[in-house]
């Protein structure tokens, strides 16, 4: 955003003249690298940067695309579902945090938080904390205070009322559950804000895979709760993002 402003900025001025303005916007929108099309203008369409999903990619074709999102002053970027082999090959060239639970990795530092106020993120059980480390991790990168209540589920009903307090303040809520996905629901029906559900594939041979929990959560009766994919905790955390930053 700030290079934008820059360019801007020196046609005002009479530093640059519009026809090399042009050029520059131009020549911004993308780096093509043969393997992929560097995404250089998302931020300033949609208030973040692209992230690079790291399943099915190279060690190298990551570095790449790093290494064009690095030279464009885009960080932090996120890589996700990257796996401790990949990581290991990135670490040799580039300084990247990496969270072997959440199989993510950030280039950059992470900024301090901008949203309008907090986004809790629960669990119904440690079972389910990868994927909700994927979530705040991602909300964190995004610039969002980020409130983690874990092993909460319907099991212990007891133990979710304990944190009511900070639930009832937060901004925006994600709830994470596999099994049959109940503690949406039940968070869904206490608050007065957004909810964003997130089943889990954790579960037993009845669960499919997440699908029960997903089924449970689409069927949910709370008003308010809206469902990502199973095991999607980044698209959930992109999202809490979004709706952080509304004014």
């Amino acid at each position: 955003m700030d290079r934008y402003k820059e360019i801007l900025n020196q046609v005002r001025d009479g530093l640059l003249s519009v026809d090399d303005a042009y050029l520059a916007l131009k020549e911004e929108p993308f780096e093509a690298l043969g393997y992929a099309n560097v995404d250089l203008h998302r931020n300033i369409r949609q208030g973040a940067g692209e992230v690079i999903y790291g399943a099915g990619k190279t060690a190298e074709q990551i570095i790449g695309i790093l290494t064009a999102m690095k030279n464009h002053d885009r960080l932090p970027v996120l890589v996700t579902r990257l796996d401790s082999d990949k990581a290991e090959e990135i670490q040799k060239v580039f300084d990247l945090q990496y969270f072997s639970d959440s199989r993510l990795g950030i280039l950059g530092d992470i900024p301090s938080p901008d949203g309008k106020g907090t986004v809790a993120v629960i669990t119904g059980g440690t079972s389910d904390i990868p994927v909700a480390e994927e979530a705040a991790l991602t909300a964190e990168v995004l610039g969002n205070q980020v409130n983690r209540i874990y092993d909460v589920g319907v099991a212990g009903l007891h133990r979710l009322l304990s944190h009511m307090d900070e639930i009832m303040s937060a901004r925006v809520i994600v709830v994470i559950a596999g099994m049959e996905g109940a503690l949406a629901s039940v968070v869904g029906g206490l608050v007065s804000v957004p909810v964003i559900a997130v089943p889990t594939s954790v579960g037993y041979g009845a669960s499919f895979h997440g699908v029960s929990a997903l089924l449970s959560m689409l069927n949910s009766c709370a008003s308010g709760v809206s469902v990502v994919n199973i095991d999607n905790g980044f698209g959930a955390g992109y999202q809490a993002s979004m709706i952080n930053h509304l004014d």
